[in-house]
């Protein structure tokens, strides 16, 4: 794949900036906007702590250790929505027509999608999902090396790349079934939800299948087990906590051959 030229870079940066303009320019509405933002991730944190008011352990672990699958559930996702989350207005410019017009532009079209709109009030949010994680990091007890401080900086980036890879995998589906927003919402927002708890937590068909299927295991649970020094309940071996870049790597690739095939499959509206 060719290197984007400095004309395309400044393009991109054009459309950057024009976007960062346009929602910066009523203040007070943005700051609102910021403000609001929060509370999505703030519901996910206070509901763990309401279960945990009622009980002592959730799946064998304890508030401390769940905190650390939460504040890496957290500041990834949002992180991820803050920078692909908009692939999800896919399904109507394949319905509209709108995406022959990107497709006309010399640039690419999955970069164009992400930057139309660009969801900059979304910043708070991952912000807000970063003290967390770090608030979960302090409090959880963990036994501090070398490898595992490499292992909290690059868990969280992997799983940006993993939920980002989510996003685009399945807003792909819209190619060829242009209603296909609430199959993609169960798997993107539903996987949030099962990342944010121990997989010990599921049971049956659905924990092998959203776990192991589909990758999710290696968000947040693996990685804290790692961090925590936690044998894996589910029996795998203690490496499945480091697998995640790699998981995330795999997840990248698939996302990206799922694109080019739809993007190939595609007919113009004619519109």
């Amino acid at each position: 794949m060719a290197e984007p030229s400095g004309g395309t870079l400044t393009a991109y940066r054009a459309l950057l900036g024009a976007q960062a303009r346009s929602q910066t320019a009523y203040r007070t509405s943005f700051v609102v906007d910021l403000l609001g933002n929060v509370g999505a991730t703030v519901f996910d944190v206070l509901t763990v702590l309401v279960l945990y008011g009622v009980t002592r352990e959730l799946g064998g672990f304890t508030l401390r250790e769940t905190l650390v699958m939460v504040g890496l559930t957290a500041v990834a996702f949002a992180t991820a929505d803050l920078l692909v989350g908009n692939v999800e207005r896919l399904p109507r410019y394949v319905r509209t027509g709108l995406f022959d017009a990107v497709l006309l532009r010399p640039l690419g079209a999955l970069p164009q999608l992400l930057l139309m709109d660009l969801p900059l009030r979304k910043v708070s949010r991952a912000l807000f999902g970063l003290a967390v994680w770090v608030a979960a990091l302090s409090v959880a007890g963990i036994e501090w090396t070398p490898a595992r401080v490499v292992l909290a900086v690059v868990a969280p980036l992997a799983a940006v790349v993993f939920f980002g890879a989510v996003f685009v995998a399945t807003a792909t589906v819209s190619f060829f079934w242009v209603e296909s927003g609430e199959l993609a919402n169960s798997v993107t927002y539903g996987g949030r939800d099962f990342t944010s708890y121990p997989v010990t937590v599921f049971e049956g068909w659905f924990r092998a299948a959203f776990a192991y299927g589909l990758g999710f295991a290696f968000v947040s649970y693996q990685p804290a087990l790692a961090l925590l020094g936690r044998a894996d309940p589910l029996g795998l071996p203690a490496w499945a906590g480091w697998a995640a870049p790699g998981v995330a790597l795999v997840a990248l690739a698939g996302a990206a051959a799922a694109w080019r095939v739809g993007v190939r499959h595609y007919r113009s509206t004619g519109s």
